[in-house]
């Protein structure tokens, strides 16, 4: 049986005029460590992880804006500068430099950080979060219209609502097969809530499923990618759909870079295998620390 971490303390800030929560486990007196969840996710889906790095830090998880328990974006834009910004205020008052895990797009979240402010961060482990699989570009026109009427179904249609948690952990576990039924309730009872009618929703916005019209820029990111100090550990799952960082390319400009791939694991791979993904984090963070 797994162990998660216990209850973290619950704490808020603001950003862009949006409520913001975020998991604190640890009195401060170690030093801090950010953790940063994927879309459509909350900041909870760190409690196996945080079980195994508690004791030597701060750990600090964020719900990015539109998921879990922090506030939904007025007009329902979700940009990754702006998640990245929310971040930088969240991380403001930390002891600079500091690690940071980040996963899909967290793990994109945490890159883009990093090579913003690259003397902000000591370490850095992206764990399927290096942008999504390149796709033919369309023109603008295109993507505008496509965006249009993606925003207008988006406001026609409602949050999708579950008779139980049960069946909501079914619908979990269908979304990643690899999930033990003990993660599947716990990710379920961190990321939904009740309705008026004692039904249960998912916590995050649909609108942060909207992508932007002007796409996934990968000369950007590897502008911003290219200016990344921290050593950094690439993680992907053998069984998932996201593209290989070595094999396409992309993350070369990453100069100090290491890339493992975890056997019998799709997306979630700390989910999927956590020894596995814990082994890799710890012995990455150890040589951080100096330890032997």
């Amino acid at each position: 049986m797994r162990i998660a971490a216990p209850e973290p303390r619950h704490e808020y800030y603001e950003s862009q005029r949006i409520r913001l929560h975020y998991a604190v486990w640890g009195d401060g007196s170690k030093p801090p460590l950010l953790l940063i969840h994927g879309g459509e996710d909350h900041c909870r889906n760190w409690d196996f992880v945080a079980a195994r790095l508690m004791d030597s830090y701060t750990l600090y998880a964020p719900d990015l804006r539109g998921h879990g328990d922090s506030g939904w974006a007025i007009g329902g834009m979700y940009s990754l500068p702006e998640f990245v910004y929310d971040v930088s205020v969240l991380a403001a008052s930390f002891p600079k430099p500091f690690p940071v895990i980040g996963h899909s797009l967290g793990g994109a979240i945490a890159l883009q950080y990093a090579g913003t402010l690259p003397d902000a961060v000591s370490k850095l482990v992206a764990i399927e979060g290096w942008g999504p699989p390149q796709i033919e570009m369309q023109p603008a026109h295109k993507r505008m219209q496509h965006w249009i009427d993606h925003m207008h179904e988006m406001e026609r249609r409602r949050p999708r609502r579950y008779a139980s948690r049960e069946d909501a952990t079914k619908r979990m576990h269908e979304a990643n097969p690899h999930l033990t039924p003990e993660v599947a309730r716990h990710l379920t009872l961190y990321g939904t809530r009740m309705n008026e009618d004692n039904t249960f929703s998912w916590k995050f916005d649909n609108y942060v499923r909207i992508r932007s019209p002007y796409q996934f820029n990968l000369d950007d990111a590897k502008d911003i990618w290219s200016r990344v100090s921290a050593p950094t550990l690439l993680i992907k799952g053998a069984e998932s759909w996201a593209a290989d960082p070595e094999k396409d390319g992309r993350t070369a400009v990453i100069r100090d870079r290491r890339s493992v791939t975890i056997a019998k694991a799709g997306h979630w791979v700390h989910h999927d295998q956590l020894d596995r993904v814990a082994e890799e984090v710890l012995a990455f963070l150890r040589v951080d620390a100096g330890e032997p």
